[in-house]
């Protein structure tokens, strides 16, 4: 997986102009998040890992046969040395596996359990909502956009105030569409959609009032 977001300037700024664009005609405030991944999948590079090793362990027995076992025969490769090139094609292949695993994404999906994924990304967006103070703002109106590329997976979190408005199946729709955005391979666009709707929908329940003062940065957080 890479190790930095390919997030120019120019995409922070664009996100951060449709937030400021939404919260013009709302007091809610609206933080919107892209994260690398919500976990650390060790599980997934352990088992690729196996396989490959298996495999490979595998094809060593297949090009090195046990030594011949009929009567004047004297081919075959000796056992202690099909034994040792076996464990070292095993020991290769686990570290190769788990290295590819790590870095290739679908991978690591592949050998993880969906509900083990989802529990992670949920998870982790609730800490962010935490840890970013979307939970503290002064009316109680914050509203977290959360995507986890690693995991393909998004997730959209409103405070008390505006689930009480809005609704939670509101919120659940809004993730929805932002998904099926996400599905079109623009993150980017998919976001600032989302946003745009959030803020459209917020203005009709919350709308913005005099004196209304921006508590968190209009700005693309990305981990």
């Amino acid at each position: 997986m890479p190790s930095t977001l390919p997030f120019t300037d120019a995409d922070r700024h664009r996100v951060a102009q449709a937030v400021a664009q939404a919260e013009s005609r709302t007091s809610a405030e609206i933080v919107p998040v892209i994260a690398r991944a919500s976990g650390r999948y060790d599980r997934a590079e352990d088992v690729a890992g196996l396989w490959l090793g298996v495999i490979l362990m595998a094809l060593v027995w297949w090009l090195y046969p046990l030594p011949a076992t009929e009567p004047g025969g004297w081919g075959g490769t000796p056992a202690v040395l099909q034994l040792f090139c076996m464990i070292a094609a095993l020991i290769a292949g686990f570290i190769i596996g788990a290295i590819i695993a790590d870095k290739i994404a679908p991978l690591s999906r592949l050998f993880t359990p969906r509900q083990q994924i989802r529990d992670e990304v949920d998870a982790k967006a609730r800490a962010v909502f935490f840890d970013k103070r979307v939970h503290h703002t002064a009316g109680g109106s914050g509203l977290l956009i959360y995507i986890s590329l690693l995991e393909h997976l998004a997730v959209v979190l409103a405070d008390r105030a505006t689930v009480e408005v809005i609704g939670q199946p509101a919120i659940d729709t809004l993730c929805a569409e932002l998904t099926t955005r996400l599905k079109q391979g623009d993150v980017i666009e998919a976001l600032c959609a989302t946003i745009a709707t959030a803020g459209e929908r917020l203005a009709a329940v919350q709308p913005r009032v005099g004196g209304d003062v921006n508590e968190l940065a209009d700005t693309l957080v990305v981990m």
